[in-house]
């Protein structure tokens, strides 16, 4: 299950685990122009533990997720 809010200066979506027990804590996602957020409670340190990426980090990881194995670098098209 995930919740999708907008804000003033970003997008909120917060992924719940709903699989088999144990379940993991909520990864709240923050989009925001210059760069994205992913934050998730870690109960071990009982502190919440973020992660920032770039615009283009995200999309490396979005075409990460459909390719096989291997080293990829991502070009412009020319104009």
């Amino acid at each position: 299950m995930f919740t999708i809010e907008h804000e003033f200066d970003s997008t909120v979506i917060t992924l719940v685990d709903e699989g088999a027990t144990p379940l993991l804590e909520d990864v709240v996602i923050n989009s925001f122009a210059e760069c994205v957020t992913l934050e998730q409670y870690d109960p071990r340190t009982d502190k919440v533990v973020t992660v920032t990426l770039s615009p283009e980090q995200l999309r490396d990881l979005a075409m990460a997720l459909d390719l096989p194995e291997g080293v990829y670098q991502l070009r412009e098209a020319p104009t």
